[in-house]
């Protein structure tokens, strides 16, 4: 008896591959950013596809000029008035520039912006200027601008999340400078994706871009930041704007710095220093008194130390507390400082400069106003600091050091001695320890009327200041 053969396939037809790499003809049935056979990025290309090549246009909307004929006056600085700003920015914004500003949630972006953008209405309040809001309605931000009193009559408020409507507002108003909080709420209905994506946010940056060129409008994006701190989106978001600002402070720090990152006008090594109070962010021309405590008598475990923020010279002080312990392990707590680096100096305290009593004794070490201290210049003063509680012995009145301490115990060289010092003189600081240069006497560097010591080792330092010398 004849069997019937069935018309149903036994095994479903495999898809074809529609993706090939242009380097090695590698084909798959879907699209990969990198090719996992050569290893190439951005090479994998759907098969057929026509590629369109651009054609050069028929007429120029502008055409070139010799460099000499350009007008550099629209590109000229304008002062905010937010003194700290300025300084990071270089002198001012710059018309038809796009600033984008990144920092942690609750760190003061928002008040800072709303503050600027309220002195830029008030110095030209025949410029209006736009302030839209994609996170809060335009409600909250009046009870917050009323709190700082940043309200002014050209100052514009919008509350947009669509991008279309955002443009259609900036074409109404014809502001001098617009700032969006935040590029991330903004999406456009034209591209697929959620707001916060990478397509969205390259659409709504582009589109920003452009406007801001056309209308030679000065425009700063405010971003969100990941969990480790760095800018959220793709890497060309950076890239496409012309300076971009990292908006950094601790919670528990009323302290706020601001820091460029990039800046295609100025400069990208200098630090605005901010006061977060209940009205707003104040300007801090000399925040030195931040980080220094109030005691008037020597304490054992004391020491200040002249930091560089960028060019900025900042006091620091940093306080270290040593107990003793019945624990087999004691205890290390360290605030505002690199506990690894803590760590080391501890051990460089015990095996070089022989403080042999950090070994069974519990150790903190803290800066003074939450300031966070990374520079190994403040080596030196941790260690004096730290040796300072151990031996219970005071440092000296007026007194700074600065230095970075290695392994075996040298005393090594730190950029800005120069700064450093004077900074140190300006405060009223009489007396300093500093690194011992390898040419010899650093006298050129010494301010008139302070007495400096050259010292080699941490055994040396030591033994200056904790040794009755």
């Amino acid at each position: 008896m004849a069997t019937r053969s069935s018309s149903r396939p036994s095994a479903r037809a495999k898809a074809k591959p529609t993706f090939e790499c242009s380097e090695c003809g590698w084909q798959t049935v879907k699209w990969v950013g990198r090719c996992p056979e050569c290893q190439s990025w951005g090479t994998v290309e759907e098969k057929g596809q026509a590629v369109a090549r651009t054609t050069a246009a028929s007429s120029l909307a502008a055409p070139a000029q010799v460099i000499a004929d350009v007008d550099a006056s629209q590109a000229e600085f304008r002062a905010t008035s937010v003194g700290e700003l300025d300084r990071v920015l270089g002198g001012g914004l710059v018309p038809g520039a796009v600033i984008l500003m990144a920092g942690e949630p609750g760190v003061g972006k928002s008040t800072l912006l709303l503050q600027v953008a309220a002195a830029a209405a008030k110095i030209r309040p025949a410029e209006p200027v736009l302030y839209l809001t994609g996170e809060e309605s335009a409600s909250q931000v009046k009870k917050r601008a009323e709190r700082i009193d940043a309200v002014a009559d050209s100052l514009y408020l919008a509350s947009e999340t669509d991008l279309g409507q955002a443009l259609g507002q900036i074409e109404t108003v014809a502001p001098q400078l617009t700032i969006m909080d935040s590029v991330q709420t903004l999406s456009s209905a034209e591209v697929d994706g959620a707001a916060g994506g990478v397509t969205q946010i390259r659409e709504v940056t582009a589109s920003m871009i452009e406007a801001a060129k056309r209308r030679n409008m000065t425009t700063i994006l405010v971003g969100h930041v990941t969990k480790d701190g760095s800018i959220a989106g793709p890497r060309m978001l950076e890239h496409l704007v012309d300076v971009v600002c990292q908006f950094e402070g601790d919670r528990h720090s009323r302290l706020r710095l601001l820091r460029a990152v990039k800046n295609r006008y100025g400069p990208t090594d200098d630090v605005g220093c901010f006061d977060l109070t209940e009205d707003g962010l104040e300007s801090l021309a000399d925040p030195s008194g931040l980080f220094v405590s109030a005691l008037t008598e020597r304490v054992p475990g004391t020491c200040i130390t002249i930091t560089l923020e960028g060019r900025r010279p900042l006091t620091a002080e940093v306080q270290a507390l040593v107990a003793e312990s019945q624990a087999s392990q004691p205890r290390r707590a360290v605030s505002g400082l690199d506990s690894a680096r803590v760590s080391m100096l501890l051990a460089v305290l015990q095996r070089r400069a022989k403080v042999a009593t950090l070994m069974k004794s519990e150790t903190y070490v803290a800066t003074v106003g939450g300031v966070r201290i990374t520079e190994p210049a403040a080596d030196l003063s941790i260690a004096l600091a730290v040796g300072s509680a151990a031996l219970e012995k005071p440092l000296p009145n007026r007194f700074v050091a600065f230095g970075e301490v290695g392994l075996a115990g040298e005393v090594r060289q730190v950029p800005g001695l120069r700064q450093r010092l004077q900074e140190a003189q300006r405060l009223g600081f009489t007396h300093a320890i500093i690194p011992r240069a390898a040419g010899g006497e650093q006298r050129d560097v010494v301010p008139e009327g302070m007495r400096v010591k050259e010292v080699g080792s941490l055994q040396e330092a030591m033994s200056l200041v904790l040794g009755g010398e």
